[in-house]
């Protein structure tokens, strides 16, 4: 064991500086979701390289390929990246800032593809010390409903055969790098928008008795909407309904016809996940049919709640304390963020692990989805390597 992971680290090693190389090029040249035809050109041309075959334009620009070991027939094990950046103006002072304008990699995609692509070469050159197959997913459209994953399962990316688990990972800021984290069960939440408009007769704000007041319609609906959470959720279910965005064009003296309201829910529960829906619904119409104003309801069903095999999750646990080290292997919360590869957990065993990419020396944090967001870039060879190693454990 200990021999074969001097030999993937010493492979990591050797190719760390290409592999960043990769990341910078990523990071620099990023696309929006449904967006990413060079990112796929990209990651197409260094496996071409390698000679490594697989098929493009999956699922959208989705990429897919497959090494084959000794006994290829044997057994089938996955692995996924996302690939899309994120509507966000770079704020880092670095050579590899995003050239793109309002376009980031603010989530560490272009680390998820790059730590895929190490994987691969690894294993590449390894395949005749493990037994089976490992299908490689690079995947678009994570950020955007309905997400890349749906649209690549539907093209068959988990069948002829069907995987008998998929792995992914994602970076985690807070985490400092060489340490991993992991999660067993719910994992992250499911993720639904949620879309209301709020109609009525405006008119002058000086005379709201002949008017229907949508603003204070509104505010009424968004303060009433909060007891689905207090009052409706199953203690036990943890659950976040919030609102970001309310928006009432009128003036100083002027009540608008129309006012909008955008927000999210997310749970860990399908079956109140669905009653939660009814409930927003119904509360939403009545109060503003109350004060003599319509509301229109959508609901706009986004990613189910991710969850994690406990078996496998166990699995990759012994393997990373292998690899890192056990004091660098961390238990972590659950999230109520959301991620498309929930879909593939709910077809075949998955794990979604948290891998460390926080420079010690950094005073803040570079938080995901925001414009400073980066990495440490050690973190990429910690990736790669242990990536290959937990599958070759495997097979």
């Amino acid at each position: 064991m200990q021999s074969l992971i001097d030999e993937i680290k010493s492979l990591s090693e050797k190719i760390e500086t290409e592999l960043i190389g990769y990341r910078r090029h990523l990071h620099k040249h990023p696309e929006l979701s449904k967006q990413e035809e060079k990112t796929a050109d990209f990651i197409s041309s260094v496996l071409s390289k390698w000679k490594i075959k697989h098929s493009c334009n999956i699922g959208g620009y989705g990429i897919v390929g497959e090494i084959k070991g000794v006994n290829p027939e044997s057994k089938t094990v996955a692995l996924r990246a996302d690939m899309d950046a994120l509507p966000i103006s770079e704020k880092n002072n670095v050579d590899y800032a995003s050239i793109n304008p309002g376009v980031m990699h603010a989530c560490g995609h272009d680390v998820h593809m790059t730590c895929l692509l190490g994987a691969i070469f690894i294993l590449n050159n390894f395949k005749d010390k493990f037994n089976g197959t490992v299908r490689f997913i690079f995947q678009p459209s994570e950020e955007t409903f309905p997400g890349g994953a749906k649209a690549m399962i539907e093209e068959g990316v988990l069948t002829n055969p069907t995987p008998q688990f998929i792995i992914g990972e994602h970076v985690l800021p807070e985490l400092e790098v060489g340490k991993v984290g992991f999660v067993s069960g719910k994992a992250m939440a499911s993720t639904d928008e949620i879309y209301l408009t709020i109609k009525g007769k405006g008119g002058h704000g000086a005379l709201p008795n002949l008017s229907t007041d949508t603003v204070l319609t509104a505010s009424h609906i968004v303060v009433a909407l909060q007891q689905v959470v207090s009052r409706c959720a199953p203690p036990t279910i943890p659950t976040v309904l919030s609102f970001g965005r309310f928006i009432a064009e009128g003036r100083t003296n002027v009540l608008p016809d129309i006012v909008k309201i955008d927000g999210t829910i997310r749970t860990f529960d399908e079956k109140w996940r669905a009653e939660a829906h009814e409930k927003i619904t119904h509360i939403a119409k009545n109060i503003a049919n109350a004060m003599g104003a319509e509301c229109e309801v959508f609901i706009d069903k986004g990613y189910p709640y991710l969850l994690n095999d406990k078996a496998l999750t166990q699995n990759m646990k012994k393997a990373a304390i292998s690899y890192f080290g056990k004091n660098n292997v961390v238990d972590i919360e659950p999230r109520m963020t959301a991620e498309d590869f929930a879909y593939y957990s709910h077809v075949v065993p998955a794990c979604f692990y948290r891998l460390g990419v926080k420079n010690p020396d950094w005073k803040e944090i570079r938080n995901i989805h925001t414009p400073i967001f980066d990495i440490d870039e050690r973190a990429i060879a910690n990736g790669a390597g242990f990536m290959a190693y937990a599958i070759m454990q495997s097979l």
